[in-house]
């Protein structure tokens, strides 16, 4: 009889919740690239917070393709309802750079919030000569294209972010494009390329097993998940800086009050014990924004970006 009673009011309890979720529109965060990814986690890790904070569903859409180009545009077509977020990479402001795109990233988007960053790193096999990223570069200023470097694809965070370093540098390294970081860190497991760039995620394991070495890491300081390991900074290159990032935006018609609240919920949400937990998981350090400061910081990337890529006579069209 107890169970009986237990089971029916726990029936009823999840009617009422599903009553109650279907009244309010659904919030959609858009995901530009497939599941199963870094961005896929992250949303699905924000997605209960923000539904809790805001008092409505919220539906993870995955919209793959054309590096980000696919979904982005989907989320600027989308009604201006406050209710369609996109989470954005680097490639929202590398793209642009590199290729047409039929949205403006500045004109029909407005920031949200910064979510989290992850450093880069330079990672070679525990087989490999070097010790030490001076002479991983030693090798390459003297015998100019004898090093390449692995990364998750041609003009994305790692590829731009290593155009810029041999800008800085003066240094010639051979980019070699992969469909992923995992085929370019198995690539670079089985000999086939001679370093790999890569989110810190992506070898951590690898380096603790003693498979790899990492060299040297893109962020401004140490990583907590290598801490023996220095910065490009550190290095010779004070002042270089490289970091992937992760953000939410909506469309620009969006009332500013939705925004606001949207920044509120979100910033929220980063700071629920389950969203540390997982971005820890992940190497990903919170970096809650307000708008007007996420919108700033995306105009200066995609200027630094523009300069990048036209200095390296970067285009994928």
């Amino acid at each position: 009889m107890r169970t009986t009673i237990l089971s029916w009011l726990l029936a009823l309890c999840a009617s009422a919740a599903w009553g109650q979720g279907t009244t309010a529109k659904n919030l959609h965060i858009v995901v530009p690239f497939p599941p199963g990814g870094v961005g896929d986690v992250v949303a699905r890790t924000l997605a209960g917070p923000l539904g809790r904070s805001l008092g409505q569903p919220v539906l993870v859409e995955n919209r793959p393709g054309a590096t980000s180009v696919v979904g982005t545009d989907y989320a600027a077509r989308a009604p201006a309802d406050g209710n369609m977020l996109l989470l954005c990479f680097n490639s929202f402001s590398i793209t642009p750079a590199v290729r047409t795109v039929p949205y403006d990233a500045v004109r029909d988007f407005t920031g949200v919030s910064k979510v989290g960053t992850t450093p880069l790193v330079f990672a070679v096999s525990s087989a490999a000569p070097w010790r030490s990223f001076a002479e991983y570069l030693e090798q390459a200023r003297a015998k100019p294209g004898s090093v390449a470097y692995g990364t998750p694809g041609q003009a994305g965070a790692q590829h731009l972010a290593i155009e810029s370093f041999k800008q800085t540098a003066r240094v010639e390294l051979v980019h070699v494009p992969y469909q992923g970081a995992a085929p370019a860190v198995t690539a670079l497991l089985g000999g086939h390329v001679t370093s790999v760039v890569v989110n810190v995620p992506d070898v951590v394991p690898h380096v603790q097993s003693g498979k790899l070495r990492a060299l040297a890491v893109t962020s401004a300081f140490r990583s907590a998940a290598l801490k023996d390991v220095p910065t490009v900074a550190e290095s010779g290159f004070p002042g270089y800086e490289a970091e992937l990032w992760i953000g939410v935006v909506t469309q620009r018609a969006v009332a500013a009050e939705r925004v606001r609240r949207l920044n509120r919920a979100l910033i929220d949400a980063l700071r629920q014990p389950e969203v540390a937990e997982s971005f820890a998981r992940l190497g990903l350090t919170p970096t809650p924004t307000t708008p007007e400061q996420f919108d700033a910081f995306v105009r200066a990337e995609i200027a630094k970006n523009q300069a990048v890529a036209r200095q390296a006579n970067l285009r994928v069209d």
